[in-house]
């Protein structure tokens, strides 16, 4: 070809050339989904929920030195015993020795399951004393009776107040409020247990899976959670909400992070 000819040939290249299209940008990565907030259940924050169950509970936080755990506190419902205040008068103690038994037969507490079976309903203690309170620390000497009250502490109380909480859309301090809730009032049909003072919470805020704000519907629960434990003579101190959940959830504490600073009873706790 003449050298003529390639130059015109170049010379019409380079406009066709200038006006491609650019390449089009490789496309942005997509932004990493942000970490959900470890729920109740996550191990820690359980941990964490039993340690601030036990400071009300038990005023101290070594949650487990209390499988051998046993009085009468005088609240009407006879023995409180064990990690969780099972209850000789409503049932849930009755529930734990059965399900030992079932697992241990012949174990040390068997023996008391008529007993238990005719004061549940009642603060009565007959057919079991002197020797239940003996019988129950030596039970708690039994690695089957610690997993047996951590089961029935899971499927009475835990499992439950998390399935809600999670079903309801609120994060780690809103489960263990509901779980605290249900640790004392009990899930029943009466009108200070954990479905009535939810209930009672939804006439006042809706919880964030129905759109409402996380924070006013925990307010309103616990507003509803004080009344219901003002209810009964020996639950009327409410300072395991006032100076203890409550302080979380000014401080917007949601996920219940360490550290950890509350007072029950007028007694100071601390989780670092």
């Amino acid at each position: 070809m003449a050298i003529g000819a390639v130059l015109a040939a170049t010379l019409f290249a380079l406009p066709a050339a200038a006006q491609a299209a650019p390449a089009a940008p490789a496309p942005a990565p997509a932004p990493a989904p942000a970490r959900a907030a470890a729920g109740l259940d996550h191990p820690a924050k359980k941990d964490i929920a039993m340690r601030i169950v036990s400071s009300a509970e038990n005023s101290s936080l070594d949650w487990k030195a209390q499988y051998k755990y046993i009085e009468d506190i005088g609240d009407g419902r006879g023995y409180t015993a064990g990690i969780i205040g099972f209850c000789s008068g409503t049932g849930d103690m009755l529930d734990l020795v059965e399900y030992y038994t079932q697992v241990k037969p012949g174990n040390v507490l068997a023996k008391y399951l008529p007993a238990l079976r005719k004061v549940d309903g009642s603060d009565s203690h007959a057919g079991l004393d002197p020797n239940f309170t003996r019988d129950w620390a030596k039970a708690a000497q039994d690695a089957e009776f610690k997993k047996a009250q951590d089961h029935e502490r899971d499927r009475v109380y835990f499992d439950p107040a998390v399935k809600q909480g999670k079903s309801d859309g609120v994060g780690t301090l809103g489960q263990f409020a509901y779980y605290d809730a249900i640790v004392m009032h009990g899930d029943g049909s009466d009108p200070t247990s954990f479905r009535n003072i939810r209930k009672r919470a939804l006439s006042k805020a809706k919880p964030p899976a129905q759109g409402g704000n996380e924070t006013a519907w925990l307010n309103a629960f616990l507003d509803a959670r004080v009344w219901a434990m003002k209810q009964e003579e020996a639950h009327s101190d409410t300072s395991r909400v006032d100076t203890a959940q409550r302080v979380f959830l000014k401080k917007g504490n949601l996920n219940l992070n360490t550290p950890l600073d509350w007072k029950v009873y007028g007694d100071s706790y601390h989780i670092g």
